[in-house]
């Protein structure tokens, strides 16, 4: 498995059979380098998207639209994006699991919201924030948080899934911080490895992963602080 973070929460996953966007949001994300662009949609098979706020959909539409990839979102979201003219989209819903050829998404729990006002003015309500947890033939089982704080019930999370790969939130104002990131992990979570996620890109977030490094200190789960359009394989 190869993981790459394109800045914000946006990651590509690629394995032997399948390629991976989970919240591309490239356009508008200070943190996303353009010339990247080609490499991070070249043989993409899927999009998920962990809920609807346009950091997190950002160019789904147009990416869809390019290169015939399946979308899956939950119910509302999806819709919303079937009637935008994306044509391939998979739908669920909190608790729910979808399968695809060599993997699964199943949806969890995330403490956010996920309404958006879009160019129409018009606040549309997209359904609840999800985490996602994907399970692969032959590789690591992957938790990607989406836009959350920490709750309780990510032990059960655990317990029910067992995720060994950890795509963290750690920005503070919109989700938890670093330190807060870190208690999570530690006490609910069985990571093997962590990257953190959501920091670096708008001024008005953390823009470095210290606090959440310095926080984990003495953890057995590694720590992966990729830059931007950095890879880390496992």
């Amino acid at each position: 498995m190869k993981i790459t973070w394109l800045g914000h929460s946006a990651f590509r996953i690629e394995t032997a059979k399948a390629k991976i966007l989970i919240d591309p949001f490239f356009t508008g994300n200070p943190a996303f380098d353009e010339a990247t662009r080609k490499d991070a949609v070249a043989g993409l098979t899927h999009i998920l998207l962990t809920h609807g706020h346009g950091d997190h959909v950002g160019d789904t539409i147009a990416i869809a639209k390019e290169t015939g990839a399946t979308v899956l979102a939950n119910a509302d979201l999806a819709a919303w994006l079937g009637a935008k003219g994306v044509e391939k989209i998979d739908m669920g819903n909190t608790g729910g699991t979808v399968h695809f050829d060599g993997f699964s998404t199943t949806f969890v729990n995330a403490l956010h919201s996920s309404a958006q006002i879009t160019e129409d003015g018009v606040s549309h309500s997209l359904g609840n924030a999800n985490g996602l947890v994907l399970h692969f033939e032959d590789e690591p089982t992957l938790y990607h948080m989406g836009d959350t704080d920490i709750f309780s019930d990510m032990a059960l999370i655990n317990e029910l899934h067992r995720p060994e790969i950890g795509l963290v939130p750690i920005g503070d104002r919109f989700t938890m911080g670093g330190a807060v990131a870190a208690l999570a992990c530690q006490r609910f979570l069985d990571f093997d490895t962590v990257l953190p996620c959501h920091y670096g890109s708008f001024g008005i977030i953390d823009q470095t992963a210290d606090l959440f490094v310095q926080a984990m200190d003495g953890a057995s789960t590694k720590i992966e602080v990729p830059k931007p359009g950095g890879s880390v394989s496992r």
